[in-house]
């Protein structure tokens, strides 16, 4: 193997593990708002909540929970269905 050919699969081998780091580094999740239970959505939710666990009601319309992707909308609550976008 000449020195160019060795250059060449060391770039080829850089190049590879460097498509397969971003594909592993893709969201297998997504935020889904509405199915959450008090205390236990996972980030802010609306105004007078910071945070993680802040929510106040079961459901609540601007808190989200994260889910597996394509699966939010599919969840059933007493109050409909799993939303991507936040319900007032």
């Amino acid at each position: 193997m000449t020195i160019t050919q060795a250059a060449a699969a060391v770039a080829l081998s850089v190049a590879l593990a460097g498509t397969s780091v971003r594909a592993a580094d893709a969201p297998k999740t997504e935020k889904c708002y509405g199915v959450a239970l008090a205390g236990k959505n996972d980030c802010k939710a609306g105004a007078g909540t910071s945070c993680a666990g802040t929510s106040v009601k079961d459901y609540q319309g601007n808190a989200w929970k994260a889910v597996k992707i394509g699966t939010c909308t599919a969840i059933k609550t007493p109050h409909g269905m799993g939303s991507l976008t936040p319900r007032g």
